[in-house]
């Protein structure tokens, strides 16, 4: 008989996260009145949208993330390979920044380390760049912190962390919330490249840790052929310059893009219209999301941890979306209608027979 195995028991609490948090972004809203409006670097956005955007004059605005790679990189240890966390961390970022139609120009990395390993850090900062590439924006700086003390990981000596501000530019006129979604949108689902940089603690439990899981060098199971390390450690996809193109071509209105990381589809909640979303035509998940089901990860564990083989989000008006499937394909990677936006507020799964409101996670439907 299969083990179940939750997200909550691989020592994530998915439905608490919004009353933990409570208490800190109280104080990081107050701290807003330090930059009133009217001055220079006042926040043009609330606190909880995808990427902040910084008043600088009425014609330019800084956009502003911040992210990291998560276990990932205990994934990356175990392995002891580290040349695509990198990539990873600079795709969190501006992955960010683009939903709200920036230009991700700058990328300001934190690197602490249990102790200094050269070849290490030269894989890391080898991804760094990668992702730099594929994004357009430059690495213009960092910090690395020595911190044996407080770092243990998965081999010796080799624990990191990894972390990052990503900075970008857009008129303060053309910040995209998903303001203007209306009721018939039509949403386009750009594929993932695989897991992405989340859910990797159960990810872990149930394909490396638990038993008669299949460990990191066993074919992963549906696969083509790709390991278990190989199939955690691909790298997030970066859909910065597809989305640019996009929001950059007048025959097509984007009316909201959402980045579809850690709370999978209820990222969608984010967006600042009043409409809700039935994704009725999701693709087929990935063979890695097919492995932890047969693991044991339960459907609701799955679609409020993962991508489930979505990326990126777009939502259109009615006509856009053939364009919205052309610039994904362009760029070397499947897209395909996935839903539309309704009047009724909430996301609705029904093929997986899920629904959420956008907090305390999916239920059935």
């Amino acid at each position: 008989m299969t083990q179940s195995h939750t997200y909550a028991a691989a020592g994530v609490d998915v439905a608490g996260e919004g009353a933990a948090l409570a208490g800190l972004l109280g104080w990081v809203r107050k701290s807003h009145a330090f930059r009133p409006k009217g001055t220079m670097g006042h926040l043009g956005v609330d606190v909880g949208y995808f990427a902040s955007v910084l008043e600088l004059t009425p014609e330019l605005g800084l956009a502003v993330a911040a992210d990291g790679v998560g276990t990932k990189i205990l994934v990356a240890q175990l392995c002891d390979r580290y040349d695509t966390v990198g990539i990873d961390l600079v795709a969190m970022n501006v992955n960010d920044l683009v939903c709200i139609g920036a230009e991700p120009i700058s990328i300001l990395d934190y690197i602490a380390v249990e102790g200094l390993d050269p070849d290490m850090l030269e894989q890391i900062g080898r991804g760094l760049y990668a992702g730099a590439e594929q994004s357009g924006a430059a690495i213009s700086g960092g910090e690395l912190a020595q911190i044996g003390a407080m770092l243990r990981g998965a081999r010796p000596g080799k624990a990191f962390d990894l972390a990052a501000v990503a900075l970008g530019t857009i008129h303060p006129d053309k910040v995209n919330l998903g303001a203007a979604v209306e009721p018939g949108d039509v949403v386009v689902g750009w594929a993932s490249s695989g897991i992405h940089s989340n859910g990797l603690s159960l990810a872990r439990r149930v394909l490396i840790d638990a038993e008669g899981a299949p460990g990191l060098d066993a074919p992963l199971p549906g696969g083509a052929g790709e390991t278990v390390a190989d199939a955690l450690l691909e790298p997030t996809r970066i859909y910065v310059k597809a989305a640019l193109e996009l929001l950059r071509d007048e025959s097509v209105e984007v009316t909201a893009l959402a980045h579809i990381t850690g709370g999978g589809f209820q990222n969608m909640a984010r967006i600042a219209s009043s409409c809700g979303y039935l994704l009725d035509t999701l693709p087929t998940p990935p063979a890695i999301f097919q492995a932890l089901a047969a693991g044991g990860v339960p459907t609701k564990d799955l679609y409020e941890a993962y991508n489930m083989g979505v990326g990126m989000a777009v939502t259109v008006r009615p006509g856009g979306e053939e364009r919205a499937l052309e610039v994904a394909r362009s760029h070397g990677w499947e897209a395909s209608v996935i839903g539309r936006a309704t009047a009724e507020a909430g996301i609705k799964l029904p093929g997986v027979g899920l629904q959420s409101s956008g907090e305390g996670g999916f239920k059935p439907l």
